[in-house]
């Protein structure tokens, strides 16, 4: 079945999907002043991912150390997660239901369930209290994640109904999907905001665990589609801030001379407090570099015939 052929006007609105966040002002995801809604669900497993919250589906149960205040409580409603050992705070996820008595009785508030059901409708109505400010900002609403194609029928219904509402779309994606969920969600997205990791097929699976032929085969059909289309390029030194990758988007941005640029994303280490939280994996942690060093990677994509945008 095509994507979206049984989602209707009037049983839009009741498209369900998982999320983890809606973001307000936010200035990053895309032009102007934004509202910024994070799908859960993501097929790559990048070494720098900045969002782990968003990689399952599933809801998590997150846990701030440094906010708890060793009160038992949680343990006294559910004591088949928490438990107190020596003063330390012991959280066993796997136990977990998911249905939030700990979070509601935690006066810390250390406690979080982190992901939800939410139906288009909702999350519309989320968004459009913010209208006055994209229409004063040439802003809108990006749809980001996780990847947002890994829910591809939630997603098509979620930007057909904000379009509907003439609101500027953006979708942030690393392409790593079927063509079939981006040519349905084209005609509703404004600008796609279009991850490049890395241009060497053999590091990109290193670095995000698949191969990226499929992605840069996606981007082409894309711009071919007519897409309004930014690369974005996170860079993270000793992995990708290389002078044959910053060719490499170069190349892309000259072959496909209709992009409307490339952002270079410097790596930031909010991701590595964020796995704690979730009791996921840590990360390794990568240096966080001065603006000086990021201005000399935008200074070398430019220089090889990138079209680089400055944020």
């Amino acid at each position: 079945m095509k994507i979206g052929e049984d989602i209707t006007d009037e049983n839009i609105q009741r498209k369900t999907g998982s999320i983890f966040n809606i973001q307000f002002f936010s200035v990053h995801d895309g032009p102007g002043i934004r509202t910024t809604v994070f799908l859960k669900g993501c097929p790559l497993r990048c070494l720098w991912c900045h969002n782990p919250e968003g990689i399952k589906k599933q809801k998590h149960l997150a846990f701030a150390e440094r906010k708890c205040i060793n009160c038992g409580v949680c343990a006294q409603v559910c004591p088949q997660v928490h438990s107190f050992d020596g003063g330390k705070h012991v959280v066993n996820r796997a136990a977990c239901a998911m249905r939030g008595a700990c979070v509601d009785a935690c006066a810390a508030r250390a406690l979080e369930i982190v992901g939800r059901e939410a139906s288009v409708g909702e999350i519309t109505s989320e968004v459009m209290r913010e209208k006055r400010f994209y229409e004063g900002s040439a802003g809108g609403v990006t749809v980001s994640g996780g990847e947002p194609s890994m829910q591809p029928e939630f997603l098509f219904a979620l930007v057909k109904n904000i379009k509907k509402e003439n609101i500027h779309v953006a979708l942030e994606s690393s392409g790593f999907c079927d063509y079939s969920v981006l040519e349905a969600v084209l005609p509703y997205v404004d600008l796609f905001l279009y991850d490049c990791k890395e241009t060497d097929p053999e590091l990109h699976r290193k670095f995000t665990g698949v191969d990226n032929k499929l992605i840069l085969e996606n981007l082409r059909n894309l711009y071919k589609a007519g897409a309004r289309i930014r690369l974005r390029c996170p860079l993270v030194r000793g992995l990708n801030d290389r002078d044959d990758h910053f060719r490499g988007i170069a190349a892309l941005s000259k072959e496909m001379d209709g992009l409307e640029g490339v952002e270079i994303l410097p790596y930031h280490k909010l991701a590595a407090s964020k796995a704690d939280r979730m009791g996921l994996e840590r990360q390794d942690e990568y240096e966080q570099i001065p603006r000086e060093e990021s201005d000399r990677w935008t200074d070398k994509v430019r220089e090889y015939g990138g079209r680089v945008i400055v944020s």
